[in-house]
């Protein structure tokens, strides 16, 4: 790794440090660990959404065909049916119950019942899945913090250590939804699929031994600066989880108001899901309410760049395609504030930023060369 100025008689010591090979083998363990309980909470989720009942799913059909019996009675556009009864030679009008539609791209409908499908032994089978996630996430847990301690350092010095922190922060953000008893139970199983990925591709592509950090990432702008990137990215993700989901739910919805009839896939498994309304509501939430510290993830940054290397900004890739995922999630909270852009429109820029927040986390460190290549591949 080139550095633009030769360390000094400080970093050179701490370069030279003693690594503990015990804990660092000790962290790979608990990884690997992990790693494995996380597949077997994978099955447990998939356990869910088999064994869960089907027979209690149907409500999003349900309310979407309401009125069906008056559909004869409704003009070219669907205007809802009007019945005209006499009651003591006065006309009393009684219009069907109709779904109204919310913003656009949403509907007033029930929520799914879950993957358990309100069954009890898909919900059995969804607890032990969740009992199975916490126990990886502190076993995952473990695996960082001896990574940590076997350098005395942050454990954030290269891209295998970001995998390692990013996946066990995410893992993190949905069991505290869970914990404020949030329905994202849903997500269970998306979750370990991507976690188990990124974790493969961490021991495999991106594994790098446990060394000191190089002279520049010598400073306390590293536990403020990396760690709240590592949460926003982590907090970013479930809300892109959110919005595919979201994307999908609205297609399933769109084809039962047009008269369709989804495949028994796509029945069995997206009416179980919340609404789209819920779906979007929850990744625009989520996305809103970490923006504020993505913004100040930036500042730090700059301020960083100003004591390591005179200047506060230099259009570095890294700065340039964080501010680039900065102006996008920008352009997708203005989408939602203006009426024309809620919707399918906005989820669509939603996902826009978050790839370029993945580019920005993988791309820029792994292909493209600057100040912030430390990504220590092979």
């Amino acid at each position: 790794m080139t550095l633009a100025a030769a360390p000094d008689l400080a970093g050179a010591t701490q370069l030279a440090a003693a690594t503990n090979e015990n804990l660092a083998n000790l962290s790979n363990t608990l990884i690997y660990s992990a790693m494995a309980v996380y597949t077997l909470a994978f099955f447990a989720y998939i356990a869910e959404w088999l064994l869960g009942s089907r027979s209690k799913v149907g409500r999003t059909a349900a309310a979407l065909t309401a009125g069906d019996d008056a559909k004869d009675a409704k003009g070219s556009k669907g205007a809802p049916a009007v019945t005209v009864q006499n009651a003591g030679g006065t006309a009393v009008l009684e219009r069907p119950e109709v779904v109204t539609r919310a913003v656009a791209g949403a509907r007033d409908v029930p929520d799914g019942p879950g993957a358990h499908g309100g069954d009890e032994q898909g919900d059995l089978y969804g607890r032990i899945a969740v009992s199975l996630t916490a126990l990886a996430f502190l076993i995952a847990f473990g695996g960082v913090l001896a990574r940590a301690l076997s350098v005395q350092r942050a454990p954030w010095g290269n891209m295998y250590e970001f995998n390692i922190t990013f996946s066990t922060v995410a893992v993190g953000v949905y069991l505290s939804l869970l914990a404020m008893k949030k329905n994202v139970r849903w997500m269970g199983l998306f979750l370990t699929t991507t976690v188990l990925l990124d974790l493969g591709l961490a021991v495999t592509v991106l594994y790098t031994a446990s060394d000191q950090l190089v002279p520049a990432l010598h400073s306390y702008w590293l536990y403020i600066h990396v760690s709240t990137a590592i949460f926003c990215g982590a907090v970013f993700y479930v809300g892109a989880v959110g919005t595919i989901l979201y994307l999908f739910k609205d297609s399933y919805e769109n084809k039962l108001v047009s008269g369709g009839r989804p495949g028994r896939f796509a029945t069995s498994v997206l009416e179980r899901l919340p609404s789209s309304a819920s779906l979007d509501k929850f990744s625009y939430r989520v996305n809103a309410a970490v923006f504020p510290l993505w913004t100040f993830t930036i500042i730090a940054g700059a301020i960083w760049a100003g004591d390591a290397w005179g200047r506060y900004w230099g259009w570095d890739p890294k700065e340039t395609w964080s501010f680039i995922t900065w102006v996008v999630y920008a352009g997708y909270l203005h989408a939602r504030a203006t009426a024309g852009w809620k919707g399918r429109k906005a989820a669509y820029i939603a996902l826009i930023a978050f790839a370029c927040w993945l580019f920005n986390y993988y791309g820029v460190n792994i292909f493209v060369s600057g100040k912030h290549s430390y990504a220590d591949v092979g």
